[in-house]
């Protein structure tokens, strides 16, 4: 591994400006990556309990595209149907033994969006495709030296031999992974109003509300605007009044949770800027959501993992729902960077920031160069750093395991 660090003088707080958006549960790139990232938990804890090892595989182009819906105060419904495009590769098999690849997929869709979108009738309402391509990437030469060559077997493994990871761990990719802590003053506010309006005990106590709510945070010095999109249930929402009113105390539960997280600044709030009232053109929603009138959402277009799009912040592209948890460095070294660089902040009050790089065919454990900024106002700690990064990358396992077990949030 090599090892470069930086000093800087100033953290993002301490910036003239900043912009952080929020895209909520319900929003459909983050139905996307968390259907994506449902697909390939599911379909990997069934590899292991018919096989015991996870089949290679990786669900992270999976699209949702729009359907249809009529609304009006006091009742909604889906008029054209919602898609559901899980698009990748999947082995079908370990030698003669087949994986219900499909029915697994559709069973799954249907029950991830169910529980994301209470409202939607998973039968009448949503059409699932897979698109999925056995073949294997690049290597495989056909008039190369005669042997057990596995490249070609990828996707269609005769045995576990065909499985070289379990041998020896290795990075599928060269790519690269960002994190780092702690999250700023934005972020803080983005996620906290977002959560605010959109967790189990508010929903329960305001059916009215829907999920796919967006916050837009930008901060100009002190002064500090916010933009949020939510949306109402049209069933629950008898007329024109009432759907005022709780516009007025959606925007009361966000500045008292933006006054406990930011009680030194003044926050000015915007809601629904695209309502009309004279018009009667409102963000009224059948289930509470614009994927229900025919917008789209993909994989990678959404949250990255701290659960914000942090405009300023360094971040990586890479679409990290969906990948496999095995190997694949687009998701594992995004998520272990992070971990380096809060372990790193607890340690030295510094704000880090840690990209770690992979090399394809290096060992997973061991990247390729890992590059740490500290805003300090002394020398980084270059031994602890190493220290921290080495102790970090001897964790893959645990991060695999709670990435299977679903309690590592990744948008």
């Amino acid at each position: 591994m090599l090892l470069s660090t930086n000093s800087r003088r100033s953290f993002i707080d301490d910036e003239y400006f900043d912009v952080v958006e929020r895209k909520g549960v319900g929003h459909p790139d983050t139905l996307a990556d968390g259907l994506a990232e449902a697909v390939s938990r599911e379909y990997a804890k069934e590899s292991l309990r018919r096989f015991g090892v996870i089949l290679h595989h990786n669900s992270d182009k999976t699209a949702l595209l729009g359907g249809a819906a009529q609304v009006g105060f006091g009742h909604g419904e889906i008029t054209r149907p919602i898609q559901v495009l899980v698009n990748g590769r999947f082995s079908r098999a370990l030698g003669d033994e087949e994986m219900p690849v499909e029915e697994l997929i559709e069973s799954v869709a249907k029950q991830f969006l169910r529980e994301r979108l209470p409202l939607l009738d998973p039968e009448r309402d949503i059409i699932v495709r897979t698109r999925n391509n056995p073949a294997s990437s690049p290597g495989d030469v056909t008039n190369g030296k005669a042997g057990h060559r596995t490249r070609g077997h990828w996707f269609s493994p005769r045995s576990t031999a065909d499985l070289p990871e379990l041998t020896r761990m290795f990075s599928n990719d060269t790519s690269c992974g960002v994190g780092y802590a702690p999250l700023s003053l934005c972020e803080r506010l983005a996620l906290g109003i977002e959560n605010a309006l959109n967790n189990p005990e508010f929903d329960a106590a305001h059916p009215e509300f829907g999920s796919d709510i967006k916050v837009m945070v930008c901060r100009t010095g002190t002064d500090i605007e916010i933009t949020m999109c939510v949306p109402q249930i049209a069933r629950y929402t008898p007329d024109l009044e009432t759907y005022i009113q709780r516009k007025a105390f959606a925007l009361d539960v966000a500045r008292a949770t933006a006054a406990e997280i930011a009680p030194e600044h003044t926050i000015r709030f915007s809601l629904n800027t695209r309502d009309d009232h004279a018009k009667q053109e409102l963000y009224l929603t059948a289930i509470g959501t614009s994927l229900e009138s025919g917008d789209e959402g993909v994989v990678g277009r959404g949250n990255r993992i701290t659960g914000t799009i942090p405009v300023l912040r360094p971040m990586s592209l890479e679409g990290v729902a969906g990948k496999n948890p095995v190997y694949h460095i687009g998701k594992l070294y995004n998520l272990l960077a992070r971990r380096a660089a809060q372990e790193l902040y607890d340690l030295t009050g510094a704000p880090t920031t840690v990209s770690l790089v992979s090399q394809s065919g290096r060992d997973l454990s061991d990247p390729w160069f890992a590059c740490v900024d500290q805003t300090t106002g002394t020398e980084v700690d270059k031994k602890l750093v190493q220290k921290v990064i080495e102790d970090v990358m001897s964790s893959i396992d645990d991060i695999r395991a709670e990435l299977l077990a679903g309690t590592h949030p990744i948008c």
